[in-house]
């Protein structure tokens, strides 16, 4: 199955989930790495920016990631900014459960999200951006076989240094190539 691996499965992101996806879009030690603002919302907040952003979007497609063996959902991965016509889009990745980070789950869940991209959406290319300081996610990435595209330069102010935001990069038959040998 497409949005299967040996322990996780992607499913769809839902309103459901709005307290959950809250927590951890409330944890500024999750956020740090991943969310430019670093503000704090309210929960009325999050479910508005569920419902339009993520659910009433029809450029973007998210899912929970959810452990298989205990049910548990730790995290949400989102193709965004899907453009159709030029058959590109962005992703993103959070791993919102603290125990799960460092051991391989975003590099699983990531794989699902561009083998869906690439073998079943057909899309060209796949983009994202990555704080410059966040050198775990910069190795993921690029094992997965993206590449450095270029960088907006000190654009995030974060504890009193400016950082970077990366650009990185992979086209379908790249990623094909190298997964699918």
């Amino acid at each position: 199955m497409l949005f299967e691996s040996s322990r996780i499965v992607l499913k769809k992101m839902t309103s459901s989930y709005a307290e959950l996806y809250h927590s951890w879009r409330n944890n500024i030690e999750i956020m740090q790495s991943t969310n430019p603002l670093l503000d704090v919302y309210d929960l009325d907040e999050t479910k508005e920016f569920i419902n339009q952003v993520i659910l009433g979007s029809h450029s973007s497609k998210s899912y929970i990631i959810v452990e298989k063996k205990s049910d548990t959902p730790i995290g949400i991965t989102s193709l965004i900014n899907i453009d159709y016509k030029n058959r590109n889009a962005e992703c993103i990745i959070d791993i919102g459960e603290k125990d799960y980070w460092g051991k391989g789950y975003g590099t699983e869940a990531l794989k699902l999200l561009l083998d869906y991209a690439f073998l079943e959406m057909n899309l060209h290319r796949v983009s994202l951006r990555v704080f410059s300081f966040n050198n775990n996610a910069i190795k993921l990435y690029e094992k997965l076989g993206f590449k450095y595209e270029g960088s907006s330069r000190q654009s995030l102010f974060r504890e009193g240094t400016w950082h970077d935001i990366i650009h990185m990069g992979i086209l379908q038959d790249e990623y094909v190539n190298y997964h699918h040998l």
